[in-house]
């Protein structure tokens, strides 16, 4: 039986997930979280678009309230520990404090795609992405 499984979440959403790759033989899980979906109306093509992502991605994908489904699929694995990557959100901080009441909760750091340097624009992906093609594309 396993003892870990691997949590992917919408931040980390590649085959080179740090998890994944660390964890290559866990079992991982992607959670269709309900609530977000409601709240901020995510549009079909987008949700289409992640799918297809999920696609290329050896996980299960459920539906439902996130803590929920990932305490589930440890269960169902036999799992002690879930491991996932870091994200900015809070969200996933408030998740990982939950998860972490039950199980223990291993987040591993997302390389940079273009090092963050004082004074860089992130207030939209837009401007962030003029700089990270001159970094990209050299």
């Amino acid at each position: 039986m396993p003892t870990s499984i691997v949590w992917v979440h919408g931040d980390s959403l590649s085959p080179t997930n740090p998890a994944l790759a660390t964890y290559p033989s866990a079992p991982a899980v992607w959670v269709w979280d309900d609530e977000l979906l409601r709240a901020w109306r995510i549009s079909r093509k987008r949700i289409v678009f992640i799918y297809e992502c999920l696609l290329e991605l050896p996980v299960e994908i459920r539906r439902g309230d996130v803590v929920t489904e990932i305490r589930a699929f440890a269960q169902e694995k036999g799992a002690q520990k879930v491991v996932t990557t870091s994200s900015p959100s809070p969200r996933f901080q408030r998740f990982c404090r939950e998860l972490a009441q039950t199980l223990e909760v291993e987040v591993l750091p997302v390389p940079a795609l273009v090092p963050v340097t004082p004074g860089m624009d992130l207030q939209r992906f837009s401007r962030y992405w003029k700089v990270a093609e001159k970094v990209i594309y050299r």
